[in-house]
């Protein structure tokens, strides 16, 4: 993505895991389209109607080119199920990629391949200090802080682990910084 992800909670504090969780829908849409360039999700608690629990509202937008906004937004109503935040959080992106195939499709159903993400190695990891750095393929070094880790706990990876990352436009003061940092197979083979 050109715009890293942004994430807003409202009238419920910020979740590590629910952070991880979104961002790993996210990287779910981008294999669906990899022409992604910006997603924007809200999570919002509502307020109690008539029940016991509170539920669950999520809002994604998703920029591609071409084409407006792909926005979801799953007002819960009345299904008790949402007042799980993780299952409002599946049927939101089950719909945004529902939304973006259906764009894929009006597109006349062809799509460039897209790249495969940047592979490389951990390089650095300093967990007492909740980041490290990747080496990519080319050599480079490329920061990353925790909570862009995605499919794995921060505190298990080790130098030499295999990670797919994306990286953010512009640089943070440390150089190139990753946003996503997903841990791969042994199935995966490096260039």
């Amino acid at each position: 993505m050109e715009t890293p992800l942004k994430i807003t909670f409202q009238d419920i504090e910020s979740s590590e895991s629910i952070e991880a969780l979104i961002r790993e829908k996210v990287v779910k849409l981008e294999h669906l389209y990899g022409r992604i360039t910006g997603c924007r999700v809200a999570v919002q608690r509502q307020r109690a109607r008539g029940h016991q629990g509170h539920l669950f509202e999520i809002h994604v937008e998703v920029v591609v080119p071409g084409r407006p906004e792909i926005v979801v937004s799953r007002d819960p109503g009345r299904d008790r199920a949402h007042e799980d935040v993780r299952v409002a959080i599946r049927d939101a992106f089950d719909a945004a990629g529902r939304r973006l195939q259906d764009h894929v499709r009006r597109r006349g159903g062809i799509t460039k391949e897209h790249e495969a993400p940047p592979h490389g190695r951990i390089s650095q990891v300093f967990h007492t200090k909740d980041h490290g750095f990747i080496r990519a393929t080319g050599g480079e070094d490329v920061y990353f802080h925790r909570n862009a880790v995605v499919g794995a706990e921060f505190d298990d990876l080790a130098v030499g682990t295999e990670v797919r990352y994306a990286v953010a436009e512009g640089e943070s003061a440390q150089g190139p910084q990753a946003t996503t940092v997903t841990p791969v197979g042994k199935h995966h083979l490096l260039d």
